[in-house]
């Protein structure tokens, strides 16, 4: 066999191997978006779940405003408004997510399967923040004008109050991704709720990893 023969069957074969590997890559960037719609949509049935439940909330919260408002304390009338209200808009964002991971589409670019998962991720923290700014509404629903005379009740409601401030305040602004890595972060947000979107970031690394082989390869 020539050389000229050896140099055509080499060149060959280093094309099939490089439509091989093209379609390697191909394969697997189908297969990670695939995973990202499966580990998103996981996060369905629960949300859906904390959806029903919150409205039901919202519904008996409500009616007990309405119902008690001539006769309720203005501690209990206001802590509950807040409450019901911060509900709401959690249930906003819910309804919000689940828009979100209906619209994946494994057929869309990485750009825009990128902007849904940041804005999950973006909605996510801030439905916690609002979550944890309840906090302290939970201890001064109940209080009542003549346990607001000085001595150690009053000095004990204060300090309560304020340590549910002083927590809720905290977390709403220290809850970001950045601390993502942090204990106290991962105890908050440990299962459906924010693994799965951690996973789906991984899985999209590794497409746009893939496209950034594509590339150099284009230019070689």
């Amino acid at each position: 066999m020539e050389d000229k023969d050896l140099k055509a069957l080499w060149q060959r074969f280093e094309e099939k191997l490089d439509e091989s590997l093209v379609l390697q890559r191909k394969n697997a960037q189908a297969i990670s978006q695939l995973k990202i719609k499966s580990t998103l949509t996981s996060m369905r049935p629960s949300k859906i779940f904390t959806i029903v439940v919150g409205i039901l909330w919202v519904v008996f919260v409500d009616s007990l405003i309405i119902g008690l408002w001539p006769y309720a304390t203005w501690f209990f009338l206001i802590s509950a408004l807040i409450q019901v209200i911060l509900t709401k808009l959690a249930i906003g964002i819910y309804l919000y997510q689940l828009i979100l991971i209906g619209q994946m589409d494994i057929s869309r670019t990485v750009l825009e399967t990128q902007e849904k998962i940041a804005a999950l991720k973006a909605s996510t923290l801030w439905c916690a923040r609002l979550m944890f700014l309840q906090f302290p509404v939970w201890t001064t629903f109940f209080v009542h004008p003549n346990m607001l005379q000085p001595g150690p009740g009053l000095f004990i409601q204060i300090v309560i109050t304020a340590s549910f401030c002083f927590v809720a305040l905290w977390l709403f602004f220290n809850i970001k991704y950045e601390n993502r890595d942090k204990k106290w972060f991962r105890l908050i947000f440990e299962g459906n709720e924010w693994t799965p979107v951690l996973r789906a970031m991984d899985l999209l690394a590794e497409i746009r990893g893939f496209r950034r082989e594509d590339l150099e390869e284009e230019y070689v």
